[in-house]
């Protein structure tokens, strides 16, 4: 599945001449089922090697490391953001000036941004200095030196940054969002470091953070553009030093019911001494790698309301626990968001943008106080988020609420007005052009090869997801709206353990607004009383 495109960060940098070491034999090589151009090599520390050779005069690397917000403890909350921050900056091999002055004489893209299960690190520049771009990612990853200076530059930047995000409802209400959907653990941990970590934020803290999680177990080195033993070959010299960890990393896929508990070897038995029961395992402290590397995602929902009388629109979003990234239904889950669609009240126009879809036609062009609608898909390792965000004029919040749940309704099953065999073979054509289109970059083709085989343990080729989006029928589309705006009515049985309560987030202009659950519930849409 294609993974959102990375947030761009200013800078521009090029390479460090490494010790070359002789290449390791001890790699394993896996090309794509349906695209041979795709191939996987694990070096023998753990670290993952992924290429997709196409051809052009431009290439592109990155390197993305299982890390992020989720995987934040109380005292490390906010490190992944102020590393992300911290990237490209002085590292032991270069000072500060060396690693801007090289990387402006690349001429290329150098961009960094963290996610709540990421931290990536990526570059784009011609093909003959792909070896220096790689130097550089590889520096700033393995090697930063985090000096006091840089850090409290940062911190006065990134106050801004969060300043600047709470102001625009488009960015803060996604991450208020998660906050409320998962309260207190994991996808809920904030992804923007709290102001009141930022100004106690320490180096020992990133400094820890970093050593429990940039482990070459959770290191994939991608690039495409690039032969498959030459991306290997560099990835060996510039990351096959790193020792491997004592501890493997517990794994996500799949989802993992429970935190899973530290295992201590246990003691050999001798032959003389008579075997006792062995004591039950204890639990891992809350803030420790074995902990917090399986820590699943609970969904708690909520309702959150921000009274905010300035604004000109008063802006909603519905959520709902949706699919982890690994389920079955993902591609009918995608299908179904883009078979909703929306968008503003004023585009463009031309085809290909989603003028037909339900949003636009039903909402947008029926309802002149709507300046925003449109449905979002949020997919993570064990969980996600699926829902409709809408931005409204003041004087239409009394009918918004009945708005929003009757058309989440009209997408769970056969109805008049529902969907039509049309409609569904329109949203197909749709997907599959939006993937095919963004892929053409070759910045979100490698984030979409590294994200892949980090999330998935493979790429799935354009080739192999068209396919699975051909497959979905409007049956498949009834019962994935299902599992997620109605678990109890779902006919996978362990859907029905959710509780299909509904996270409402708005900020505005409150009065006049009726009460939005309330409104779901009318049409079962609110979980089980």
């Amino acid at each position: 599945m294609l993974f959102a495109a990375a947030r761009r960060v200013p800078a521009l940098r090029r390479a460090v001449h490494s010790l070359r070491r002789p290449q390791s034999t001890a790699t394993t090589i896996t090309p794509s089922e349906l695209d041979p151009e795709l191939k996987l090599t694990t070096l023998p520390n753990g670290v993952r090697v992924a290429s997709d050779f196409t051809s052009g005069h431009f290439v592109a690397a990155g390197v993305y490391v299982d890390a992020g917000s989720r995987y934040e403890s109380e005292r490390t909350s906010g490190a992944a953001h102020m590393t992300d921050r911290l990237a490209f900056k002085s590292t032991t091999n270069r000072s500060l000036e060396q690693m801007t002055g090289e990387i402006e004489q690349l001429g290329g893209q150098f961009i960094t941004s963290s996610s709540r299960d990421s931290i990536l690190y990526q570059a784009s520049t011609y093909s003959h200095a792909f070896p220096s771009a790689l130097s550089i990612l590889a520096d700033t990853v393995l090697n930063p030196r985090i000096e006091a200076e840089e850090l409290d530059g940062q911190r006065d930047a990134a106050l801004w940054e969060v300043g600047e995000v709470r102001k625009k409802p488009e960015m803060i209400i996604p991450e208020l969002l998660h906050e409320t959907a998962y309260q207190g653990n994991t996808l809920g941990n904030p992804l923007l470091c709290p102001e009141e970590q930022l100004r106690s934020m320490t180096l020992d803290t990133l400094r820890d953070y970093r050593k429990m999680w940039f482990r070459p177990d959770r290191l994939v080195v991608a690039a495409a553009g690039v032969a498959h033993d030459h991306l290997v070959e560099l990835a060996d010299r510039y990351f096959g030093h790193i020792k491997p960890a004592s501890i493997p990393s517990p794994s996500l896929r799949p989802a993992t019911s429970t935190a899973l508990a530290y295992n201590a070897p246990a003691p050999s038995k001798s032959s003389s001494t008579p075997a006792t029961p062995s004591s039950p395992p204890s639990p891992a402290p809350k803030d420790s790698f074995v902990y917090l590397a399986a820590a699943p995602a609970r969904y708690t929902g909520g309702t959150l309301l921000l009274e905010k009388p300035d604004l000109e629109f008063t802006h909603i979003y519905v959520g709902y626990e949706s699919l982890a990234i690994n389920d079955g239904d993902i591609y009918a889950a995608a299908t179904l968001q883009t078979l909703l669609g929306g968008g503003g009240s004023f585009s463009a126009g031309g085809p290909g943008k989603g003028m037909y879809s339900r949003l636009y036609t039903q909402v947008l062009n029926q309802y002149h106080a709507v300046d925003f609608c449109s449905a979002f898909h949020h997919c993570y390792l064990d969980s996600g988020l699926f829902g409709l965000s809408i931005s409204v004029h003041p004087s239409f919040l009394s009918r918004t609420p009945a708005l929003i749940a009757q058309q989440l309704d009209s997408v769970t099953r056969p109805m008049s007005n529902g969907i039509g065999e049309g409609e569904l073979r329109r949203a197909r054509n749709q997907l599959k052009s939006s993937l095919a289109m963004a892929l053409e970059s070759k910045m979100v083709q490698v984030e979409d090869l590294g994200r892949q085989v980090q999330a998935q343990g493979r790429k799935f080729s354009m080739r192999e997801m068209a396919e699975l989006i051909d497959r979905v029928t409007l049956t498949d589309v009834f019962r994935v709206a299902n599992r997620m705006l109605r678990p109890s009515s779902s006919p996978i049985l362990s859907d029905r353990t959710k509780s299909g309560r509904p996270t409402v987030v708005v900020q505005g202009q409150l009065e006049g607004l009726q009460d939005v659950t309330e409104a779901l519930a009318r049409r079962g849409l609110a979980g089980i009383p």
